[in-house]
């Protein structure tokens, strides 16, 4: 009984959320029904046995992708009114692409329902033990049968990582750009170039 009206919950605050996500007119606040949409998402793979979808649901979707729209989101400097203007101007190119995904997902369930396709015969050896976890059961898989494609998806994300800092930190003919640091000028900082706390009077402002 618990699961059943557990699941419902779930469901219920998921499409809520995800409604609220499209409509809300805050960027912010969509950002935030977002995360709120990936913690009942979150809730619903737990309930289906699913531990370790859930836990990614919480610290890669919402402890990096959702954390960082939204601080993406507040630091920019969004203006509302062009934001709608482009809206309502590329609102038939938005239509258009939601009647084709539309029109995939039919033809994609009238494809499962005629008959589904057959990849091929399991043989059993990527099958979880009766007596472990599922995330047991995954790392087992991971670090065995899949070990070098997990260590080639591993080098994959270092070189992204590495080119992105090698792209945020490279010199410019223009000088020295944002972000980069002078590591012979910090050091050499004197204690009176440092930033002065000042208290000024009420009214009187400061003296530069």
């Amino acid at each position: 009984m618990i699961q059943t009206l557990a699941f419902y919950l779930f469901a219920v605050l998921v499409i809520a959320s995800g409604t609220f996500t499209i409509l809300a007119r805050n960027p912010v606040h969509s950002v935030l029904w977002l995360i709120v949409a990936f913690f009942n998402g979150a809730g619903l793979m737990v309930l289906l046995g699913a531990e370790f979808i859930a836990m990614l649901l919480v610290i890669v979707y919402v402890g990096a992708v959702a954390v960082l729209f939204l601080f993406v989101v507040m630091m920019l400097n969004i203006d509302f009114a062009e934001l709608r203007a482009g809206f309502m101007k590329n609102f038939p190119i938005g239509i258009a692409i939601a009647l084709l995904l539309l029109a995939e997902l039919v033809l994609g369930i009238g494809a499962y329902r005629a008959g589904a396709m057959v990849l091929g015969t399991p043989d059993g050896t990527a099958a979880a033990a009766a007596d472990t976890s599922n995330i047991a059961s995954i790392g087992a898989v991971l670090y065995s049968k899949y070990l070098f494609l997990f260590e080639a998806a591993g080098l994959v994300l270092l070189v992204a990582m590495i080119g992105a800092i090698v792209l945020t930190h490279r010199e410019r003919a223009s000088g020295p750009h944002r972000g980069h640091q002078d590591i012979g000028k910090q050091v050499r900082r004197r204690p009176q170039d440092a930033t002065v706390n000042a208290r000024p009077d009420v009214g009187k402002g400061i003296s530069l």
